[in-house]
């Protein structure tokens, strides 16, 4: 799964520099599903007093769960997701992500989270070929 990158966005990137808010709407147009349930969760979390706010629902096809794990997989894309809604995502099986405050990196519920412990506590049959 690509990003449809615009012809200006290209030239921008092979000339220099390209500003970071042109690069998030290009992730929101090119994965609507991945931008929209993590701009939910981080709404959630922001709306809330919990630690974090998380997304359980599996996606509704296989091209929502792709456009999930390509803005998840790559570097680029989720730190930048990060700056942009101001939060620290975090990531299991393959559709449970969560938002947590930035400073929460550092924290206990954070690493419980993001454990090798929490992921294989996670698993089950029908994630096996997520």
């Amino acid at each position: 799964m690509s990003l449809d990158v615009s012809p200006t966005l290209l030239a921008q990137a092979e000339a220099g520099d390209v500003r970071e808010e042109d690069f998030v709407d290009t992730v929101r147009t090119s994965l609507p599903y991945a931008y929209n349930l993590i701009a939910s969760v981080c709404a959630d979390l922001k709306a809330g007093t919990a630690e974090f706010a998380d997304n359980q629902t599996p996606p509704p096809s296989e091209q929502e769960r792709g456009q999930l794990l390509r803005a998840l997989a790559s570097d680029a894309i989720r730190t930048s997701l990060e700056r942009h809604f101001g939060v620290a995502l975090a990531f299991q099986n393959c559709h449970r992500v969560a938002a947590f405050h930035p400073d929460a990196r550092t924290g206990e519920t954070y690493a419980r989270f993001t454990s090798v412990r929490s992921q294989l506590l996670n698993q089950s049959p029908e994630f096996r070929d997520c």
